[in-house]
């Protein structure tokens, strides 16, 4: 909860409090220990006054409901409701915002062996077919917010190829959110960089996001990724 709150001081829009590691290779938890982790955040964050939007992380039905009934804003589904079958009913019922996110397989299994003919068009089309399901259930498109899942079943190049190529993601039509913030990738690409030693590797992501249009970036270091944003906006100003 302070963390958080050091966050939304920082300049944070949205605090996205999630219970389950998604990093490659972890194992499911229950539900009862991923409400136990999150709930209570959640219930911590309203009492203090937070007044940023808070994101449920999860691909569970029953935890989403009861985040929604405790006051969260948004929910963040790495499955795109697709992990659990009630999940697309709670959010189109609550008429939630939702980021529908892609990946291939599950986080036990996603980096085994990721393959692609195309990673842009494989990523646009599978969430286009996402996006399709949540309209059929009466969910309007401005609540659709999309994430093409770096990292999430991606090799490197696919990454990159991700990054370079982020604007296409625009013809969905709806909010395109990127997640690079202190991913491998960055230390497959500068080696002996552990996760806290990759700020400069994640602004630089979150910058080339922000030239194609992103809107939404989910990140650690919020103070230092805006400062380097302003100070982008403000060349580009001149």
């Amino acid at each position: 909860i302070a963390h958080a709150l050091q966050l939304e001081r920082e300049g944070a829009a949205i605090l996205d409090i999630g219970g389950e590691s998604t990093r490659p290779g972890a194992k499911p938890i229950s539900l009862e220990e991923e409400q136990n982790r999150v709930l209570p955040v959640i219930e911590g964050l309203k009492k203090a006054g937070c007044k940023a939007a808070i994101s449920i992380d999860t691909r569970n039905a029953e935890t989403m409901q009861k985040a929604i009934n405790i006051g969260a804003d948004i929910i963040n589904d790495i499955s795109s409701l697709t992990y659990d079958s009630e999940s697309l009913d709670v959010v189109a019922k609550a008429q939630m915002p939702v980021i529908l996110m892609h990946m291939q397989g599950s986080p036990e299994t996603m980096q085994d062996n990721p393959l692609y003919d195309d990673v842009v068009q494989e990523i646009f089309d599978y969430l286009n077919v996402q996006i399709e399901r949540c309209l059929s259930a009466g969910l309007p498109r401005e609540k659709i917010i999309c994430d093409p899942g770096i990292g999430f079943g991606k090799t490197l190049e696919d990454n990159l190829t991700i990054l370079k190529n982020i604007d296409k993601f625009h013809h969905l039509d709806c909010t395109v959110l990127l997640g690079a913030s202190r991913k491998s990738f960055i230390e497959k690409l500068c080696p002996d960089t552990p996760p806290t030693e990759r700020l400069a590797g994640s602004v630089a992501a979150a910058i080339r996001g922000l030239e194609q249009g992103v809107q939404i970036f989910r990140v650690h270091d919020v103070k230092q990724t805006l400062q380097a944003f302003e100070v982008w906006q403000s060349t580009r100003s001149i």
